[in-house]
């Protein structure tokens, strides 16, 4: 969806990572208010991002109606969570919004009385509510659901995914957390070009720290994704896993031919890349 319709500008992961991630966590904090009692405007924004994650586009009444019955208490609570995503004005001060944050952004209206702006997570926001609510996995299933459209090549694939890796699939919680795996010590921990794919991931989406097109930015995280699953979960003290054992991975990617080609388009970008600047540096010797 176009920036202008959705509200919101938000980068490329390296993005989330230096900015939108450490902001949102000032903002809204850095863990779960169902941990411990913190600051309530954490609590609050934190209950209105959950009710969007589980929830999927809603209104500012449609979000209020998921715990209220009464017209009146759904009519304050509207208020509250539209003050909470536009932000307001405090004694001549600015308080930054879920859609400024880049966390939310509007998806289309809802007419039934009058026309009514939508609003759900951004893929950004998506990481954020991984990173910080303490999710269950029956709640992070729940989101892949919901937001199926929005990323298609891991949670519109959630079922497949899980049917053959189990609980694999939440390494996506990693991410959320900041893990690039692009630091050069990958390499040391498995035989696949890990640290190889996801440093020319970065160099891919390098331009694109400002903003972002929310379908490259799915394609940027599913690349990580996928690429993440290379990475041993554990580590043995006679060294790198061997090449039998990524048969599980091996099987994901070519059970599902749209998988399949959109993956290996990205590896022989990759290819075409480092052959590339491999030719660079034998010109060097000349």
């Amino acid at each position: 969806m176009p920036f202008m319709e959705q509200g919101t500008i938000y980068g490329n992961l390296h993005a989330y990572k230096m900015y939108t991630r450490p902001t949102a966590q000032r903002l809204f904090g850095t863990y779960s208010f169902r941990k411990k009692q913190g600051i309530k405007h954490h609590e609050n924004a934190q209950r209105a991002l959950e009710i969007l994650a589980l929830n999927g586009t809603l209104t500012t009444w449609g979000m209020a109606k998921t715990h209220l019955d009464d017209s009146g208490g759904i009519r304050t609570k509207e208020k509250e969570y539209r003050r909470l995503l536009v932000g307001r004005m405090a004694r001549g001060k600015h308080t930054i919004g879920l859609l400024e944050s880049g966390l939310v952004v509007k998806n289309g209206k809802r007419y039934v009385k009058a026309p009514a702006d939508q609003y759900r997570l951004s893929l950004h926001g998506i990481l954020y509510c991984l990173d910080v609510l303490d999710l269950t996995d029956k709640q992070i299933d729940t989101i892949a659901e919901k937001y199926a459209e929005v990323l298609p090549m891991v949670f519109g694939k959630w079922e497949y995914l899980k049917s053959n890796i189990g609980k694999e699939v939440y390494r996506l919680k990693n991410l959320a957390g900041g893990l690039f795996m692009d630091n050069i010590q990958i390499a040391k921990i498995s035989n696949f070009p890990v640290y190889e794919l996801m440093t020319y991931l970065n160099v891919k989406y390098q331009n694109n720290f400002e903003q972002i097109e929310e379908k490259d930015l799915a394609n940027q995280i599913s690349f990580w994704f996928y690429t993440n699953l290379l990475v041993p979960t554990r580590f043995r003290s006679s060294g790198k896993r061997s090449s039998l054992e990524i048969k599980p991975w091996t099987k994901i990617i070519h059970d599902d031919i749209t998988i399949k080609k959109w993956y290996y388009e990205f590896v022989n970008e990759a290819i075409k890349f480092y052959n590339n600047r491999f030719n660079k540096l034998k010109k060097l010797e000349k």
